[in-house]
């Protein structure tokens, strides 16, 4: 249903407005002064947990790290078609395959930009995300925070197939805060609430002539994440995607996926069975008709790699 609410300076402007309050909150006590009569006191540096997950990935969602600053990172995620049909597509391989390629770097301590581009409806994203806080060893602050936000532009002609009146039609937004604790040396968690908007969506012409929306344009969900680690570079992961909110009509499926996760200091690789057909979460929580009730699981992969300057 078309919406005519422009939400993209909106969306720039809450990043930006969300990234000055952070900055005002991280406070330092160095004291300057000089005084020889006042005794000194050792200041004990903060030691922060490390490793609570291995890279920026947990299958179709994000994780809570953010790399150090000077990443650059290269990002190829794969994601063949439905496996129902067993050895006549070869478990979807033969059926067809959405595939993104990806960038992204981190100019200043806890802050990743990033952007990339999909082979699904030719889709563009560009993406931020910032550490708001992090766990430390002694207990002092028990989790780790960090926002993700996303925005997925749609760049095709305008034709009897694509929805787009104005610009803005073409623009949809992604924001997450997850929130993550590394539990012991191999079991690390994470909970991730979410907000998708759509400036326009698909409507439909009712009896009386009216038309009606299929959907609301914000969607509602929270993902639950975990990994196990197995070997010192090799884990266990496991996902869960639930929507939230319910629309008029299409209402997504929830996602359940696992994988196998093998790492090294430059390198991600994830291979994983699960029920997102799509790459970008805009995509994935809207739109998801895949019910893994009915065995409409699909293989995927990401690989990525790091380097530093």
């Amino acid at each position: 249903m078309k919406k005519q609410n422009n939400y993209f300076l909106l969306a720039i402007s809450s990043m930006a407005l969300c990234l000055l309050l952070i900055c005002g909150l991280e406070v330092t006590a160095q004291d300057t002064t000089s005084d020889s009569t006042a005794p000194v006191v050792a200041v004990k540096k903060k030691s922060f947990a490390k490793n609570t997950f291995e890279g920026n990935y947990l299958i179709d969602n994000q994780s809570v790290m953010v790399p150090v600053k000077g990443t650059f990172e290269f990002d190829i995620q794969h994601r063949f078609a439905t496996w129902e049909n067993g050895f006549t597509d070869l478990f979807g391989l033969f059926n067809g395959a959405t595939m993104r390629l990806g960038f992204s770097y981190v100019p200043i301590k806890n802050l990743q930009v990033g952007f990339g581009a999909s082979n699904d409806k030719m889709l563009l994203n560009a993406n931020v995300k910032y550490a708001l806080l992090r766990q430390t060893k002694d207990g002092s602050m028990p989790i780790s925070v960090t926002y993700f936000g996303d925005v997925m532009a749609d760049p095709r002609k305008k034709d009897n197939t694509t929805l787009f009146v104005t610009t803005s039609d073409r623009f949809s937004y992604f924001n997450q805060i997850i929130i993550a604790r590394k539990i012991t040396e191999k079991l690390s968690v994470q909970v991730s609430p979410s907000l998708t908007h759509f400036n326009n969506l698909e409507g439909y012409i009712d009896a009386s002539g009216k038309v009606m929306p299929k959907m609301k344009s914000d969607h509602f969900a929270i993902a639950f994440s975990g990994r196990y680690k197995i070997r010192p570079k090799t884990s266990l992961l496991v996902n869960y995607d639930q929507p939230l909110t319910q629309h008029p009509m299409d209402n997504p499926h929830p996602n359940i996926s696992f994988g196998l996760e093998m790492a090294t200091s430059g390198h991600q690789f994830q291979l994983f069975a699960g029920n997102y057909g799509a790459i970008l979460p805009e995509n994935n929580n809207m739109f998801n008709q895949n019910d893994f009730t009915k065995n409409q699981f699909l293989i995927g992969f990401n690989i990525t790699r790091l380097w530093n300057f």
